[in-house]
């Protein structure tokens, strides 16, 4: 049987690019499991961080070290030496990843963040007229756009914390008005409050904010990072997630919980080992559950999101009340990714669902 050639997208230009590095060595260890082996065969694709694409030996090496490399840069010797000693770096070896992307059958961008998951690269495999796994143009766009997202939500009749939009422009605008931008703020939503860039992914740029002095300075970093700000009111809650597997009759996994030590789920917390737990499936009555997984395949369907998605609630436990919070259209294959971990709990191991996920991506084209 002639196998299918994957090809394997990751890195990338934003600052979730040694995430995606992960998520690729996972999801290639997945691809060469014993029941994947035999049917896919792995063309590994990075971007480096100055936005050069590389096919070949160079992907190879970076999968099996881990390590991203730096501009313009190749790999050294130390790097070779790595590759040789890392079991998974030799099994790497043997594939031969050619340098045109004409002979891939099907992509996998693992990319995260934006020009990843933002409809930017998905533009450009449609173009390439191949099928590849996750959403389209339209569903990345709004699910890496809370501010498009939040309003699709609105649409779809799904509860929500109470939100403020504003750009870059009135930020930084006169000075007479900025006073007022925060006043409005303050009477609206109150505190404490959360000001995020509204096109930056796994909580990059987030800021929460408890007075006046914090609100100004946090407008003032988010107009740095994007040019769409969203401030959200804080909620007391808890914070539970599910995950979605599918195209138009997609499903839902088990509801997990996460609990951490930190102020909020930051970049840090999300990413260091250790420093967040994950519950699967979340301590929370059935019917909750079974409310937020119906929320998430109508969150899924607002977007128009394909493939895969993560949808985040908050879940207020002294009144029953359940918020969505953002879906991920292009969630984390690390480690300590939940959205990996609440499929091998709903029964579909981890190269199970990378084979389906490459599945649904071809039945997706073929319509």
């Amino acid at each position: 049987m002639t196998k299918l050639r994957v090809g394997l997208l990751f890195g990338g230009r934003s600052g979730e690019h040694e995430v995606s590095i992960s998520s690729a060595r996972a999801i290639a260890k997945a691809l060469s499991a014993e029941q994947n082996a035999s049917k896919y065969e792995i063309l590994p694709f990075y971007i480096q961080k100055d936005g050069r694409w590389l096919a070949g030996e160079t992907p190879q090496q970076v999968l099996g070290s881990g390590l991203p490399l730096l501009e313009s840069e190749h790999s050294t010797p130390q790097e070779q030496n790595n590759l040789a000693s890392n079991p998974q770096a030799q099994a790497l070896s043997r594939w031969q990843s050619p340098s045109q992307v004409a002979e891939v059958d099907v992509w996998f961008p693992i990319l995260h963040g934006p020009n990843g998951e933002d409809g930017t690269i998905q533009g450009l495999l449609t173009l390439m007229q191949v099928p590849f796994v996750g959403s389209g143009v339209l569903g990345s766009a709004m699910g890496m756009d809370k501010i498009a997202m939040k309003m699709a939500f609105e649409q779809a009749g799904l509860p929500q914390v109470k939100y403020k939009a504003l750009t870059r422009a009135q930020v930084w605008s006169n000075p007479c008005v900025f006073p007022k931008l925060c006043d409005d703020i303050e009477a609206t939503l109150g505190y404490p409050c959360f000001v995020k860039p509204a096109n930056l992914g796994s909580s990059v740029g987030i800021a929460k904010v408890r007075s006046r002095q914090e609100l100004e300075t946090a407008l003032d970093e988010a107009a740095g990072y994007d040019r769409r700000i969203i401030v959200e009111a804080g909620v007391v809650a808890r914070e539970v997630e599910c995950a979605v597997l599918g195209n138009d009759q997609a499903q839902a996994s088990v509801v997990g919980e996460i609990t951490f030590n930190s102020d909020f789920y930051d970049y840090e917390t999300k990413y260091t080992e250790g420093k967040a737990d994950l519950h699967i499936p979340a301590s929370i009555p059935d019917a909750v559950s079974r409310q937020i997984q119906d929320m998430a395949l109508q969150a899924f369907a607002a977007v128009d999101a394909a493939g895969l998605a993560r949808v985040d609630f908050f879940y207020v436990e002294a009144t029953g009340e359940v918020l969505i919070n953002e879906i991920n259209t292009l969630p984390g294959f690390t480690a300590t990714s939940m959205y990996p971990q609440l499929w091998a709990y709903s029964g579909i191991s981890f190269p199970e669902l990378v084979d389906r996920l490459i599945q649904l991506a071809l039945e997706r084209h073929s319509k």
